[in-house]
């Protein structure tokens, strides 16, 4: 049956801009019918479309969807299916457009109408047998000591509890190696065993007993089941035994130590899920509590979050930096290692920008607040993270059908296994004793962890480094890149340029003092250096009139009654300007020309030459990404001398000069018809086009909002070896999703088969099961320790 999603969408004026949704709606392969409701704003589609394509079909038609993301903590899931039915329980309240279940932080995103009620989510999650968790502890809560905890309050007491009563059960095992008889009593075992059956197990019984309800099944109903089976057998065995022949063989120690090491490896998964989350608390940990803050003419110490934006904050040495700001007054070397992966102090003085939550190292430091909370760059990081860390592979979409058949499979394997050894053999007894292994072993506790776990780990180390990963659907497209463009300037050149070389054709001082008018209102770098220059050479500043920018090519105003041009060397060869290119002295210099439009045509009145060096990091970066396989390109719009000069410089065969912003995404495409996944890197707000364009964008947010925006990737500094390293580390996240998919497959391919036949008795299926999470989280762990 086709599903239906109401969209609240904003910027619908008239009754052409609903026709114009509906139709894009139409269009997405999967949707049966879509209609708009101009007073309401809501567009009702029904049909089975993904609700990522509905949202990318209103954007392309020009409109915007109005919904709210929110994220909340989920107890009581153990398994890959806890995950899937709180995933369906969610996606039925009405608002509700997507729900992403994250079992190793146990969270779950979601988006939707902002009129939904949290009481609704938490009542439909409550239905499926688990607890929504709505509110978070204050910030004060989570700043104060930890309250110590009784001993039978801590996440260790189930484990030591159970095992110390286990250990008696299982000792006459290991007596029997050795010829010796120690085994127990029969009210003894039952004694020892009924408490870790009910009392430490009752969680097993509770949660499985709400999937059952639900209809549907769990890991915890799985262990539940099969180790209720072992008891009641034992019980059985001990109320039919007839008194003959030494004492009834029970099995009561194969319940208890299944128990006991389900018990250790959740705990065991669960330390080690927390080592994943190691990268997101320490940038939570970064978040300073107080502040030295200017206010009724004297310093005083406030809480961070009572800050305001223009405040004048004062930072001593050794102290966290409590917002973002500039630098007033002071010099100190400040430490931003935890923030952008840069693990050499900056030094920081006036007019330079801080970050919160770096910390200031050996001088004080005044400066003023310019973004607090949510809009500084240490929240908008965390965002990121948290959204990386909590979004779901591509391949996880085959888990999540895996698990909803998972658990009613094994039922039907364990119940066949029972008959076939009953009926066929007439051995009840073995039949019982393997549909218990087989239920224990195969609980798909390592299924739902193998994504997710490597995800965080792999996100996590890669935000250690200074890349941010919008999501998981970029990482995996980070694998398939086998060609990467780099924008020249600010990318792979330092993007300082300096004015090296001013040649005037007539007068050097007009030629100065026109190109300082010309620049004074631009923001391009070359134009800076021009700015620089004049003040340092005290070049007059003339008055400018119809000032214009001329998108990729340069400016051009009116400068004391003439009509003057600053640009590009393209540009002035379309006004039929011939260039003298033998007057360029600087090897690889950026060029722009200065020219006069009169009555009689235009005039060329000279040419100013730029030096911009390429960063130390540069060449390393491209024999970084070569010696991987992956071709590199560079894009500029400077001279093809000045593009030449750098490629050689830097190694690079391939490059194109003088492209124009909308030429970058063109340069792109034309790559892509070539049958090559292209990755795009840039900083400016001229590479945006190109950064949408590609595969994969990757902005360096030393550069602009835009770039940054318009990217999957963004690198906290303009380092372009960061790029080699975030491609290196997303083939290596998505190499330990798929070793880790590969061991919690063949844990259960191989292990009920082999339970199933009897090779394997429950204990031994419990360990393994345990085992398999462990070994699940550990492998992913790996990737904290990896250098690229």
């Amino acid at each position: 049956m086709a599903a239906t999603i109401q969209l609240a969408i904003k910027g619908m004026t008239c009754a052409s801009c609903a026709n114009r949704i509906e139709n894009a709606l139409r269009a997405v392969a999967g949707v049966t019918s879509a209609s708009v409701n101009l007073a309401t704003d809501i567009a009702t589609v029904a049909g089975d479309a993904r609700f990522d394509e509905l949202s990318a079909a209103v954007t392309r038609a020009g409109y915007e969807l109005d919904t709210a993301n929110r994220q909340y903590a989920v107890k009581g899931m153990t398994c890959a299916s806890c995950a899937g039915r709180v995933e369906k329980s969610l996606l039925k309240v009405p608002g509700v457009l997507s729900a992403s279940v994250n079992l190793a932080t146990e969270q779950v995103s979601l988006t939707l109408l902002p009129a939904t009620e949290d009481r609704a989510l938490k009542q439909a999650v409550a239905d499926a047998g688990y607890e929504l968790i709505l509110s978070q502890a204050s910030p004060e809560a989570q700043n104060s000591p930890a309250q110590p905890r009784r001993f039978y309050q801590r996440d260790s007491w189930p484990v030591i509890g159970a095992a110390l009563l286990t250990l008696p059960l299982v000792l006459p095992m290991v007596g029997m190696l050795f010829g010796a008889d120690w085994m127990l009593p029969a009210l003894w075992q039952w004694l020892l065993a009924t408490p870790v059956q009910f009392y430490f197990g009752a969680r097993f019984y509770k949660a499985g007993w709400h999937a059952l309800k639900a209809g549907t099944g769990n890991m915890d109903l799985l262990v539940s089941m099969g180790t209720s089976a072992a008891y009641g057998l034992s019980l059985y065995l001990w109320y039919s035994f007839d008194g003959h022949h030494g004492a009834p063989h029970l099995y009561f120690e194969s319940g208890a130590a299944v128990l006991t090491l389900v018990l250790l490896g959740k705990l065991l998964e669960k330390r080690a899920k927390r080592r994943t989350t190691d990268a997101l608390q320490a940038l939570e940990n970064l978040k300073p509590t107080s502040a030295r803050v200017w206010r009724n003419n004297s310093w005083h110490s406030i809480a961070a979050a009572e800050l305001l934006k223009g405040d004048r904050i004062q930072v001593l040495p050794g102290e966290r930096i409590p917002a973002d700001g500039i630098v007033t007054e002071g010099s100190s070397h400040v430490d931003e290692a935890l923030i952008s992966g840069e693990s050499v102090p900056l030094h920081k003085t006036s007019g330079d920008k801080v970050t919160g939550g770096s910390v200031n190292l050996d001088g004080r430091l005044e400066f003023e607040a310019s973004a607090l909370g949510a809009e500084s760059t240490l929240s908008k990081i965390i965002r990121l993270v948290e959204q990386a860390q909590g979004a779901k592979a591509p391949v996880q979409a085959l888990v999540d059908k895996i698990s909803s058949i998972f658990v009613p499979v094994v039922l039907l394997v364990a119940l066949a296994t029972v008959l076939i050894w009953g009926l066929a053999f007439a051995d009840w007894q073995q039949g019982i004793l393997n549909a218990v292994a087989v239920l224990v072993i195969a609980c798909p506790c390592a299924l739902g962890l193998a994504t997710p776990a490597a995800i965080m780990a792999g996100t996590g180390t890669a935000a250690r480094q200074g890349i941010l990963v919008k999501d998981a659907v970029a990482l995996e497209q980070a694998t398939k890149i086998d060609y990467v463009v780099f924008d020249k300037t600010g990318t792979l050149t330092e993007g300082k340029p300096v004015l090296t070389q001013l040649n005037a054709l007539n007068n050097e001082t007009e030629l100065a003092a026109l190109a300082y008018a010309l620049s004074q209102y631009s923001e391009h770098p070359l134009a800076k250096a021009i700015v620089s220059y004049a003040i340092n050479h005290n070049v007059d500043l003339l008055a400018v009139s119809d000032f214009a920018v001329v998108a990729g090519k340069g400016v051009k105003a009116n400068v004391k009654g003439r009509a003057v041009m600053l640009g590009s060397g393209s540009w002035m060869r379309e006004m039929g300007l011939t260039l003298p290119q033998d007057l360029i002295a600087v090897p690889g210099a950026s060029v722009s020309w200065l020219a006069e439009k009169t009555a009689q045509g235009t005039t060329l009145l000279g040419l100013l030459c730029f030096a911009d060096k390429a960063k130390a990091q540069a060449k390393n970066a491209v024999h970084k990404l070569q010696a991987a396989g992956i071709q590199v390109a560079m894009l500029t719009g400077d001279s093809a001398a000045s593009a030449e000069y750098v490629a050689k410089e830097l190694g690079l065969d391939n490059f194109n000069a003088e492209v124009l912003p909308q030429g970058k995404a063109q340069a792109v495409a034309a790559y892509q018809q070539q049958g090559y996944k292209v990755a795009m890197v840039g900083d400016g707000i001229n590479d945006a086009p190109a950064l949408a364009q590609a595969d994969l964008g990757i902005a360096m947010a030393t550069g602009t909002d835009v770039a940054v925006s318009a990217s999957a990737f963004t690198l906290m500094r303009g380092d372009p070896e960061l790029v080699a390293t975030a491609l290196l580390l997303a083939s290596a996240t998505y190499r330990n999703i798929q070793q880790n998919l590969f061991w919690a497959f063949a844990f259960n391919t191989i292990g009920i088969p082999l339970a199933a036949l009897g090779f394997l008795n429950p204990v031994i299926a419990g360990a393994a099961m345990a085992c398999s999470s462990v070994l699940v989280v550990t492998n992913a762990l790996r990737l904290q320790r990896m250098s690229f």
